[in-house]
């Protein structure tokens, strides 16, 4: 088979029952339910040699299922050229160090100079994993947070990762400087969090909202040449909703220096950004099952700005 021929897969059934998009997936670890349903509605797919037209028929004892896997089509996205801080590499998949003001994916306002832009230059064997403008992104950061951010190689590793991801049992610790002293060492934050009903480009603290869980410890109590209180938190992100760490401190009345969004309109401190960076991921390997913590190395920008507060 030539670099650029389709893989193609023969199978029988051995029982009868199960719906054909369900029993490939089972059958086929490298690909999701979701791919393997793409493939269906592009006609690879073909039952006892006739081309299968429902993801939902069932599968019967003694069918022939044949898939076809064309070559992975160019995505929309372009590759670019930009300097990646890569933490760990193996073919399944990539960790990097995702610098602040960089962008996890294409989209409004921010159609290149993305993190999915370098990583398609550096590995351009993404292409088409998990959608054409998010290859290989199963989380993401905020543009302004930096930090560690786990991108999947392979179809494969992408729906290991993203089950992961869903059953909470990825590690995620984030350094954070708040402004003001948390009256505690360490405490819990649960408050379900929702659209702002006001500002919808905003999130808020909503009765009803989805469950959203923070914990945190403080690392270190600061001040600044006039006095001012700041706290150098440890944070453990126990669920992942949009803009979490710094919606729950905001409401908690300790906002992220440097958060231009959710913190107050003149701030005491100055910052190049919001002082929030994904120091710690830990994950399963979505292959061999290992354990891995990923540490990112606290950015030249977050550890000026402490760097200039006193104990």
């Amino acid at each position: 088979m030539t670099p650029d021929a389709a893989q193609v897969f023969r199978l029988t059934a051995e029982a009868s029952g199960d719906r054909i998009d369900r029993w490939l997936a089972d059958r086929l670890p490298d690909f999701s339910r979701a791919a393997v349903q793409r493939l269906i509605d592009e006609e690879q797919v073909r039952v006892n040699d006739a081309v299968l037209t429902r993801a939902a028929q069932r599968v019967a004892a003694g069918d022939v299922v044949e898939v076809r896997v064309p070559p992975p089509r160019p995505v929309a996205v372009a590759a670019q050229d930009l300097p990646l801080d890569i933490l760990y590499e193996d073919g399944d998949i990539i960790v990097v160090n995702k610098a602040a003001g960089m962008v996890v994916h294409p989209g409004a306002g921010n159609p290149d100079g993305t993190l999915v832009n370098a990583l398609l230059a550096h590995c351009p064997d993404l292409a088409g994993i998990g959608g054409e403008l998010r290859p290989g992104i199963v989380h993401r950061l905020d543009k302004q947070t930096s930090g560690a951010l786990v991108v999947a190689k392979h179809d494969r590793a992408i729906r290991a990762l993203q089950r992961q991801f869903k059953q909470r049992t990825v590690t995620k610790l984030y350094l954070a400087l708040l402004i003001g002293h948390l009256p505690q060492d360490e405490g819990l934050i649960d408050a379900p969090i929702a659209r702002d009903r006001r500002e919808r480009k905003r999130m808020a603290v909503v009765a009803g909202g989805k469950v959203a869980r923070t914990r945190w410890r403080v690392q270190r109590r600061l001040r600044d040449d006039r006095g001012r209180p700041y706290s150098l938190t440890d944070v453990h992100l126990l669920t992942g909703r949009t803009h979490q760490i710094r919606v729950h401190f905001a409401w908690l009345g300790y906002p992220l220096v440097g958060d231009a969004k959710y913190g107050p309109r003149h701030p005491p401190l100055e910052a190049p950004r919001q002082c929030l960076h994904a120091r710690d991921l830990t994950v399963e390997h979505p292959i061999t099952g290992e354990r891995m913590t990923f540490t990112a190395p606290v950015p030249a920008d977050f550890r000026a700005v402490v760097d200039g507060l006193t104990d």
